[in-house]
């Protein structure tokens, strides 16, 4: 009697969203390459993943990205960049465009993911995560525009996002990487 009601005590807190959520290792995406990029290498770091676009009035950020990679990329922190056509027909229609304009126009050299799309259904599970309290078990972000920042944390976990318009070195995400906070 005690085992079946242990069961059905099981049953009921997965079914009620108590099972334990995904983290961003669980993900497996494609570099700008096309080559598979498993999430799970990025074990023990912090991770920024911004939505990105090469045409927009926002793409100066790359610079500031590039910056924050360089600065803090000794102290297990990462910046993946995922380029979305999501807003207005703001990105490249190829990849190898894509690859091109970063490395040309800021010297990007934090990993860039392929080409994706980050809302609505045809979003990639990875995005469906970031977004969706249902999947990541902690808030709802919609992607407002390109840009929004999430700060992943050293266990996978996602921690919190940054919308669009303010910069990759606002304060609150230098704290977050510098462990302030």
């Amino acid at each position: 009697m005690k085992k079946i009601l242990f069961l059905i005590l099981c049953a009921l807190f997965v079914s009620n969203g108590y099972a334990q959520q995904k983290t961003l290792y669980d993900f497996k995406v494609k570099d700008i390459d096309g080559k598979e990029y498993d999430l799970s290498r990025l074990k023990g770091k912090k991770v920024l993943i911004v939505n990105v676009a090469s045409k927009c009035g926002l793409t100066p950020q790359y610079e500031d990205l590039q910056a924050l990679y360089e600065k803090y990329a000794d102290q297990n922190f990462v910046v993946i960049g995922f380029p979305s056509d999501n807003f207005k027909n703001q990105e490249f229609a190829t990849n190898k465009e894509i690859k091109e304009f970063c490395s040309a126009n800021y010297g990007v050299t934090f990993p860039i993911m392929e080409k994706v799309d980050v809302k609505g259904e045809q979003a990639i599970p990875l995005y469906k995560w970031l977004t969706r309290k249902k999947e990541n078990g902690k808030f709802d972000a919609e992607i407002q525009w390109n840009f929004q920042k999430f700060m992943i944390d050293e266990k996978g976990n996602i921690v919190d996002y940054v919308l669009p318009k303010e910069k990759p070195t606002t304060e609150k995400i230098v704290d977050w990487i510098e462990g302030k906070n």
